[in-house]
């Protein structure tokens, strides 16, 4: 899974230099907790980041709130924890603001 991330990361990195490059696609659906709590923060800020997005758009929400970014992280990381098998999704959905 963190090959996935690593892949995703460095394809859009080259999006800007070579626009016709190679498509890696990620199941966000299928990232589980303990698959989150094992990333270094720096994906666990880009994929807690990502899901804020998503589920903003899913529910219309337009605008972002940057203080919470950080405790939305940390809240998800705590419930990760104690439910390791659980979705990430789920974890999102019941704990960001």
């Amino acid at each position: 899974m963190i090959r996935k991330l690593i892949l995703a990361g460095a394809a859009s990195a080259f999006a800007f230099i070579a626009p016709a490059s190679a498509q890696v696609t990620i199941d966000m659906s299928e990232i589980t907790c303990k698959d989150f709590r094992g990333y270094d923060a720096g994906t666990q800020d880009f994929i807690g980041n990502w899901m804020r997005g998503y589920f903003s758009a899913k529910n219309n929400i337009t605008v972002i709130d940057s203080r919470y970014v950080k405790r939305n992280t940390a809240k998800i990381s705590r419930y990760c924890k104690k439910l390791p098998k659980s979705s990430l999704m789920d974890a999102v959905l019941k704990n960001a603001r």
